[in-house]
C-alpha cells in the first residue's frame, strides 16, 4: 500500500508542479531549439525524458544515453510548414560500461527564397535562405546501476541573408531507476547559455547626421540590434513499464506497454503536461499515442513503428504523425541502426 502510495503521488507531482503560469511568447530566440526531434519520442507526445533509450535521447535527456549499450546512429526528417526542412541525426558511442558520448546536429532550413522589392516584385535575381543549426557533443556516465547524470555542450547559429547570431549552451540532464517496477524519474535543463544578437553587413545604412545641412558627408552607421536569450526549458519526466518490459506491474513476455509523462517549464511561455504511451509486440511492432496539454495548437499525437535484424544490426524506423490544428498535420521519420 505505501509503494502505491508513493508511485500516485509521483505521479501527480508534474501536474501540481507545472500547473498555472503566464505566458511570455516572443522573449526567447532560436526557436528551432523547441521543435522535437524522432518519430518515436514524437509519436509518445514528446514524452520522452525518462524513457531515453534511442539516438535521440542526445536531444531529450543526455543523461539517457548510457540506456544504450553498443554504437547506434540514427537520423530524422519532417517537412515543417511553408516548405521548410528539419533534420536531426546523432551519433552514440558507448566508451565503457559507465562511460558515454554522443554526437549530433539539428537544421533547420527554408531553401532558396528570391528577394523581391517593391520595384521588382517578381523577383531580383537574388536568392537567400534562411538557415538555424545546432552541433552538440554529449558525455554521460552512470555514477550507479540506478542513476546517471549526463551533460552537452552544444553550438547554436542562426543565419537570415546577410546576417547571423551564434552562441553556445549547455543541457544537463538526470536519469533514476526508482527500483519501484522499473519506474523511472528523469529531468533535464535545455539550452541553458548565452544570447544572441544579429549581425551583418545588412545592418549598416548611410546616415544623415544633420538633415538641415545639404551636401555634407554621410557617413555609415550600424542599426542596433538587441541581444535575446535562448528558450530555456525544465523538464522532468517520469515512466514505467506498465505491461511486459522489465519488473512490469502486469508480466507479459510478447507484449510491452510502457506509459510516461513529461512536465516542462519554459522562460518564454505557460507551463506544459505531456502524456505518451508505447505498445510493443514482440519488441518488433510498435503502436504510440499521445497528448499534449496547454499548448496553443497541438493536443493529439500519433505513431508506429517496426524494427528488425540484418546481420549483427538491429535497424529501426517509425513513424509519426502531429496535427497542428488550421496550420495542417506534420509527419516525423526517423530510421536508427543498432550496430
Amino acid at each position: 500500500m505505501k509503494k502505491i502510495f508513493t508511485f500516485i503521488l509521483i505521479i501527480s507531482l508534474p501536474v501540481t508542479c507545472f500547473a498555472g503560469g503566464f505566458s511570455k511568447v516572443g522573449t526567447a530566440v532560436a526557436q528551432f531549439l523547441k521543435i522535437g526531434v524522432g518519430a518515436r519520442a514524437v509519436g509518445m507526445g514528446e514524452t520522452f525524458a525518462a524513457v531515453a533509450n534511442d539516438v535521440s535521447t542526445l536531444y531529450w535527456n543526455p543523461a539517457g544515453i548510457t540506456n544504450l549499450k553498443t554504437i547506434s546512429v540514427g537520423v530524422s526528417h519532417s517537412q515543417w510548414f511553408a516548405d521548410i526542412s528539419h533534420d536531426y541525426a546523432g551519433l552514440i558511442i558507448p566508451l565503457s560500461t559507465s562511460d558515454v558520448i554522443g554526437i549530433s546536429a539539428i537544421a533547420l532550413n527554408t531553401g532558396e527564397q528570391e528577394v523581391t522589392t517593391v520595384e521588382q516584385p517578381n523577383g531580383t535575381g537574388i536568392f537567400y535562405d534562411v538557415s538555424d543549426v545546432a552541433i552538440a557533443l554529449t558525455y554521460s556516465r552512470a555514477l550507479t546501476d540506478q542513476f546517471s547524470v549526463g551533460l552537452t555542450a552544444k553550438y547554436i547559429q542562426q543565419s537570415l541573408y546577410n546576417e547571423s547570431a551564434s552562441t553556445f549552451a549547455i543541457d544537463l540532464g538526470t536519469y533514476l531507476r526508482t527500483g519501484f517496477h522499473n519506474l523511472v524519474i528523469a529531468m533535464c535543463i535545455s539550452n541553458f547559455g548565452g544570447s544572441m544578437q544579429l549581425e551583418g553587413n545588412d545592418l549598416i545604412a548611410l546616415t544623415d547626421i544633420n538633415n538641415q545641412i545639404s551636401g555634407e558627408y554621410n557617413p555609415d552607421a550600424r542599426l542596433k540590434t538587441e541581444a535575446w536569450p535562448l528558450p530555456l526549458n525544465f523538464r522532468v519526466g517520469i515512466a514505467m513499464d506498465f505491461v511486459g518490459g522489465e519488473d512490469p506491474v502486469i508480466g507479459s513476455e510478447q507484449h510491452r506497454f510502457t506509459v510516461a509523462v513529461d512536465g516542462n517549464h519554459p522562460n518564454d511561455n505557460n507551463e506544459r503536461l505531456n502524456f505518451g504511451g508505447e505498445y510493443a509486440w514482440d519488441e518488433t511492432v510498435f503502436a504510440r499515442l499521445g497528448y499534449k496539454m496547454n499548448y496553443d495548437v497541438e493536443d493529439w499525437t500519433f505513431g508506429v513503428g517496426f524494427k528488425f535484424n540484418i546481420s549483427n544490426q538491429k535497424i529501426g524506423f517509425d513513424y509519426a504523425l502531429v496535427d497542428y490544428n488550421d496550420l495542417g498535420k506534420v509527419s516525423r521519420f526517423s530510421l536508427e541502426l543498432n550496430f
